[in-house]
C-alpha cells in the first residue's frame, strides 16, 4: 500500500500546488504519493503563473497540473492531509470525520514534526506491533506531539494566500511551505 499526502487550499491554484511540487522534491525516494485539491476549486484549471514558476524551480512540470475540487474519497485515501488554513482543516474533517487524527494545517504539522521524537515513537510502535511505513509512523509521532506541545496562536497555523500578490509574495509563501515541509521529510527519514 502506497502512502499518500494530500495538500488542501482554497482554489487549488496557488498554495496547495506549490506544496505538492515542493513536497515531491523533498520526499523524492520515499514511498509516498503527493497530490493536492481545493475546498472551493473549479476542476481542470492550470495553476497560477507565479505558482507555476515555483513548481518549475522545484523540478516539476507545471503545465501538466490541473486543479481539482476536494472530495471525501481524496481525504479517506490520504495518509496525511495538510491544509493551508484552519478553516480548510475544518472543512476536511467535516467532509471526512475519519481523517481527523491525520489532518493538520501545514504549519502546525511542521511544528509538531519538529518537536516529535521519531526514534522514541518508532520504539513504541515496534513494541505495539508492526509499523505500516515511515509516513504513517511520522503522522503518529506528530499526533503524539500534538498532545503535549503548547498550542500556537491561531494565526501561526494559517498560511497566507498569495493570490493577488507579486511573484515575491508567491516566493515568500513557497519558502514558508518548504520550511514547514522540512521537518516532515526529516521525521519520515528518521521513522523509516
Amino acid at each position: 500500500m502506497v502512502d499518500r499526502v494530500l495538500f488542501v487550499c482554497h482554489a487549488n491554484l496557488c498554495r496547495s500546488p506549490m506544496a505538492e511540487y515542493l513536497a515531491r522534491r523533498l520526499l523524492a525516494g520515499q514511498p509516498v504519493l503527493v497530490s493536492s485539491a481545493g475546498t472551493d476549486a473549479v476542476d481542470d484549471l492550470p495553476m497560477h503563473p507565479y505558482a507555476a514558476e515555483v513548481a518549475a524551480e522545484a523540478g516539476g512540470e507545471p503545465a501538466e497540473f490541473r486543479s481539482r475540487r476536494l472530495r471525501g474519497e481524496l481525504l479517506v485515501g490520504a495518509t496525511l492531509v495538510l491544509t493551508a488554513t484552519r478553516r480548510q482543516r475544518s472543512v476536511c474533517t467535516a467532509l471526512a470525520p475519519a481523517a481527523l487524527h491525520r489532518t493538520f494545517t501545514l504549519r502546525q504539522f511542521g511544528r509538531l514534526a519538529e518537536a516529535a521524537d521519531a526514534a522514541t515513537d518508532a520504539a513504541d510502535d515496534a513494541a505495539a506491533g508492526p509499523v505500516d511505513g515511515p509516513l504513517r509512523a511520522a503522522v503518529r509521532a506528530a499526533a503524539r506531539a500534538r498532545g503535549w506541545l503548547q498550542p500556537a496562536t491561531p494565526d501561526a497555523d494559517d498560511l497566507v494566500d498569495p493570490i493577488g500578490g507579486t511573484a515575491a509574495d508567491f516566493r515568500r509563501c513557497a519558502e514558508e511551505i518548504e520550511r514547514s515541509l522540512r521537518p516532515l521529510a526529516a521525521l519520515i527519514g528518521t521513522a523509516g
